[in-house]
């Protein structure tokens, strides 16, 4: 029901920071894959950057990658399992380490690892709040979103 509802509404504009969904799906892209580019540039999380030869550049905020569901459902399944293995092999020291990258404005920025990771969650967590906003003005009841309903108490796997 969820994407047949998306699938009739992704490209009709709302009242809220990007102009429609499939927009809010390419930025979160974005995000994680300038994010991950960035660790994969400095080896973090055992990254590297030909993990990255089948993916889009990331160029700018505005990046539209896909215009069709099916094709950013199949990019976003993919960084995800990027996402993943990052996490898997993330270790505590590389989160004591530093990394510098050029920005997209062309600025060179020195963070802390543990940093970067925190706002590639962050960013994901920020946007697909605003979707959420969204989807509900367009009417669609995403179900509840709160911790207790959604994780089964003990939960660790």
């Amino acid at each position: 029901m969820l994407l047949s509802f998306i699938n009739r509404r992704y490209r009709e504009g709302n009242q809220v920071f990007f102009p429609n969904i499939v927009s809010y799906w390419n930025h979160i892209l974005f995000g994680d894959l300038i994010l991950l580019g960035r660790l994969a540039s400095n080896e973090i999380g055992k990254l590297k950057i030909k993990d990255f030869d089948k993916f889009p550049v990331p160029k700018s905020r505005q990046d539209i990658y896909h215009n069709q569901l099916p094709e950013l459902a199949s990019l976003r399944v993919q960084v995800d399992d990027l996402i993943d293995y990052y996490c898997a092999n993330l270790s505590e020291e590389d989160c004591e380490k530093f990394i510098t990258y050029t920005t997209t404005e062309g600025d060179s920025i020195t963070k802390a690892v543990a940093d970067v990771t925190q706002h590639l969650f962050n960013h994901q967590t920020h946007h697909r709040g605003q979707l959420t906003c969204v989807l509900s003005q367009f009417g669609l009841d995403y179900g509840c979103m709160d911790l207790p309903v959604i994780v089964s108490e003990g939960r660790r796997t």
